[in-house]
């Protein structure tokens, strides 16, 4: 059974950044790998995604251009850089894997998901 765990989250200042990782109990090889995130009475929303190769990336608009999503095969690590982090992206993170329905940001095409990790942008 594949096994998802998330570090990196933490408080923030306005403007700052952080690292996020996601590390599998398993080889993610032959996975898509896809960062979410779900704030206090709101839906979770997908951020990024990136194919099992690391040759195709995905962002919502609402993190393009500040959010970077990358991964490390030899570690089964994928990273979610964000900069310029503000109040809105104040949520909890989630990774998720998948690969059997088509690389996307939407949460069925996910089958195995981490327990999340608290951010918190606030000065």
């Amino acid at each position: 059974q594949l096994q998802l765990v998330e570090a990196g989250g933490g408080l923030v200042q306005p403007g700052g950044s952080l690292r996020l990782s996601c590390t599998a109990s398993t080889t993610l090889d032959f996975n898509s790998i896809g960062w979410f995130r779900q704030a206090p009475g709101k839906e979770r929303q997908g951020l990024s995604c990136i194919n099992s190769s690391g040759t195709y990336t995905e962002y919502a608009d609402s993190v393009e251009g500040r959010f970077t999503i990358s991964r490390d095969h030899a570690k089964n690590t994928v990273y979610l850089q964000m900069n310029s982090l503000n109040a809105e992206d104040t949520a909890v993170y989630y990774c998720a894997a998948g690969g059997l329905r088509g690389l996307g940001l939407e949460i069925d095409q996910y089958d195995y998901w981490g327990q999340g990790t608290q951010v918190t942008v606030s000065s």
